[in-house]
């Protein structure tokens, strides 16, 4: 379920809604529902929409069967027992329709720059400017900087320091986390998908999630997840510039150098280092204690412990290898041709 905190039910819908809504087809016979969620395929259960695109993601069903399924219609048959087939050509468009209708984010309401519903301790310090949504919470010894917009349902840690200009949403902060300014935290993560009339978001229901003693340097943007988190471990240190792209899971004490940037599902473990413009492509996994070096560009996992530079990432004494042997065969033909 999406954290009500930041996201406001606007269901539920019964089945013919949901048809009018997303253009879907049920099989013959297909008795009522109601649902009032949306959510990804090993999290459903009563009363949710999930969608699948593959049968190789068919079993996730099982675990938890929603409600109902988008599906195409080779898949219709193949879902659990009571999980009623929703037949669409594109199961990931109707459920980004869905989700749509059903979870609207929360925005700021009323005139007033810090919400009478925002919860802020003893000694926190606010600069000119500042805005603070409904039920945001803020710790004591925290000090925001002019101009940083603080959304609603925010928590905020102690003795925390924000900068300046910075805008900060759909997140849960730690204490001692530094966010410096103009950075962008929590704005939906990069996805979309075709529908009726071209392309449509998909919306993006999850958070982030930045744990104690986390520094973001300024002008940095991460992303909230798709469904599940995006989290930023403890210690981690974030240079300016960088991009952290939604379900992005950073482990602890980790350093990421000037403009790097992490596509989405990345996963990267414990004291990882990242050197300046270093990118990952989606998906992957990087081991503990591994490091990619300066303007790297890594397609596939990296194992715990390695240092990989190079486009594509290789590990490095194998890229300097080739740098090498690529270098003396220029210079040959170089000399060949005088």
């Amino acid at each position: 379920m999406p954290d009500p905190r930041f996201f406001e039910s606007t269901g539920p819908l019964g089945l013919e809604a949901i048809r009018r809504l997303t253009g879907a087809t049920c099989p013959d016979g297909a008795g009522e529902i109601v649902v009032d969620r949306v959510a990804i395929a090993s999290r459903g259960g009563p009363g949710a929409v999930a969608f699948v695109t593959s049968r190789a993601f068919l079993e996730d069903l099982r675990a938890a069967p929603p409600s109902a399924c988008f599906v195409t219609e080779d898949l219709a048959g193949d879902l659990p027992e009571g999980c009623l087939a929703l037949v669409h050509r594109n199961p990931h468009g109707a459920y980004a329709l869905l989700a749509a209708a059903l979870h609207a984010p929360r925005s700021h309401v009323g005139a007033a720059a810090i919400s009478p519903e925002a919860r802020l301790e003893p000694g926190v310090r606010l600069g000119p400017g500042v805005v603070v949504g409904q039920g945001a919470a803020i710790g004591s010894g925290t000090v925001i900087g002019p101009n940083t917009v603080i959304g609603p349902g925010v928590a905020i840690g102690r003795n925390c320091q924000v900068g300046s200009n910075v805008t900060l949403g759909f997140a849960l902060v730690g204490d001692r986390v530094k966010i410096l300014s103009g950075s962008v935290i929590g704005e939906p993560g990069f996805g979309a998908t075709a529908g009726a009339g071209g392309l449509i978001d998909i919306p993006q229901l999850g958070r982030v999630i930045l744990q104690d003693g986390v520094t973001i340097g300024a002008c940095t943007t991460i992303d909230r997840g798709a469904y599940d988190d995006t989290v930023i471990g403890e210690n981690t240190k974030i240079d300016n510039l960088v991009q952290i792209a939604h379900n992005v899971r950073i482990g602890r004490n980790c350093v990421l150098a000037g403009q790097a940037g992490i596509s989405g599902s990345v996963t990267i473990g414990d004291g990882c280092q990242f050197g300046g413009r270093a990118g990952v492509a989606d998906h992957i996994t990087i081991g503990d204690g591994a490091r990619i070096g300066a303007s790297g560009g890594v397609l596939k996992n990296v194992p715990a412990g390695e240092t990989w530079s190079g486009f594509p990432a290789q590990p490095v004494q194998r890229w300097l290898r080739e740098v090498a042997w690529v270098s003396r065969s220029a210079g040959r033909r170089r000399r060949g041709g005088d």
